[in-house]
């Protein structure tokens, strides 16, 4: 007999992976199901080892590096992405949809099928020297980790960090990894001309917690201990409490805010957690995975801060919520802060110390 499983991602193979599934997109004509046909009891049955489940690195020929918003409630209008998808695994990451645009899943597809851009460099200098160009901060890690795990050996950050301090350009960078450590020589250099920050998203203490939402991210111990040693090395650093999900870690917020700031960061944020497009149900099929006695009570909770909704996208909404409880979340986190000292006036970051350094072939200055 022919066995139709719920799943489409083998939970052998996925283990350490954060999504249970591997639906297409929601641009896919056909979905699949995963099937057992009897053939496979020897290794489930022990006798045999599954094969792994590899991360695979595509090169991403984009022909551009630096992304462009205009978005009403963000603090930036231009970024980098170095990578798609992100092996951290995070089960409630926000650009998990983007894969959908590749004709890839954005369930366990996102996290194991990467595209790297190994140009970014090459392709930042030249967006950088075009003449028309005016300098604002640049954001990186707004949307998948640049300090993921395989920029350990592909390095394409740390290029993108060579450029920027070439041309002087400010940079805020926001990640979840302590590799972030490896590149503090070009960030304490350009912090201490004003050109560069940090955040570290911290969202549990709870190492388990962590390792359930964020199964290939740094531990909490460890990204804190990352706060300290930017801060130490003269770079302005944050933390992010981001996301924060009701009945599940929102609870520790304060927690996560003093533990931050014994360790030096000067600012904080948070965000709600968001469930656009395909998330909603990843999220949920998460929740009945790991935290069944408590799934039914956040997602009760999620929808009684998003109106009724499991998410709303509406502009200055969507990273807080709306409604008694995302109010009370919202006070708190003030109140936290406050008491603190997070969050004093700065200076932003200086952008009148950007220029374009001379390359080869480019006519001399009669200056």
């Amino acid at each position: 007999m022919t066995v139709v499983l719920e799943r489409t991602a083998d939970p052998a193979r996925a283990r350490g992976r954060g999504a249970v599934s591997n639906a297409v997109g929601r641009y896919e004509r056909q979905s699949r199901v995963l099937v057992d046909d009897g053939w496979d009891d020897g290794w489930r049955d022990g006798d045999l080892a599954p094969p792994p489940l590899r991360t695979e690195v595509i090169r991403d020929a984009t022909r551009s590096i630096i992304a462009r918003n205009n978005s009403p409630d963000v603090s930036f209008d231009r970024s980098i992405n170095p990578y798609r998808g992100c092996e951290h695994g995070c089960i409630y990451c926000f650009a998990r949809p983007n894969h959908a645009y590749l004709g890839m899943s954005p369930g366990i597809d996102f996290e194991s099928r990467l595209f790297a851009k190994p140009n970014a460099a090459e392709l930042l200098a030249k967006e950088l020297s075009a003449p028309g160009y005016v300098p604002r901060t640049i954001a990186m890690g707004t949307n998948t980790d640049p300090y993921q795990p395989i920029e350990k050996k592909m390095r394409i950050t740390r290029s993108v960090l060579e450029v920027l301090r070439e041309f002087r350009h400010p940079v805020g960078i926001v990640t979840k990894s302590p590799l972030i450590l490896r590149d503090i020589d070009i960030l304490s250099e350009m912090a201490s001309m004003g050109l560069a920050k940090a955040a570290l998203s911290v969202t549990t203490l709870d190492r388990r917690l962590a390792r359930m939402m964020e199964p290939r991210a740094g531990t909490p111990q460890r990204r804190l201990q990352a706060i300290k040693a930017l801060s130490d090395a003269g770079i302005p650093t944050a933390v992010m409490f981001a996301p924060a999900i009701p009945a599940l870690n929102d609870g520790e917020m304060e927690a996560v805010l003093k533990a931050a700031r014994e360790m030096g960061a000067r600012s904080a944020g948070y965000v709600l957690l968001r469930l656009p497009l395909e998330i909603k149900d990843l999220f949920r099929e998460w929740l009945d995975a790991n935290v069944p006695d408590r799934a039914k009570h956040v997602m009760s909770l999620v929808r009684q801060m998003r109106g009724g909704k499991d998410y709303d996208s509406q502009w200055n909404v969507r990273m807080r919520g709306t409604g008694p409880y995302a109010e009370m979340l919202g006070r708190r986190f003030q109140m936290a802060v406050k008491r603190l000292g997070l969050n004093q006036p700065s200076k932003p970051l200086d952008t009148a110390q950007f220029r374009r350094p001379a390359r080869a072939g480019d006519q001399l200055s009669l200056l």
